[in-house]
């Protein structure tokens, strides 16, 4: 049997995941499924700084 073609690359995991980051989102980790769809989780509960208006 020979070896099916990749159904991603790389590079298009770095990009995914550079343009999340460049989107100022942490990413947490990266999936990728059987078909080549790459599915980033970012971090949930990320700190933001906060100013008057934002305290009840």
């Amino acid at each position: 049997m020979s070896n099916p073609r990749a159904t991603f690359k790389q590079v298009d995991v770095t990009r995914a995941a550079k343009g999340a980051l460049a989107a100022g989102l942490p990413v947490e980790r990266v999936e990728i499924c059987r078909d080549g769809k790459i599915i980033i989780f970012v971090q949930q509960g990320v700190a933001t700084s906060q100013n008057d208006w934002d305290r009840p």
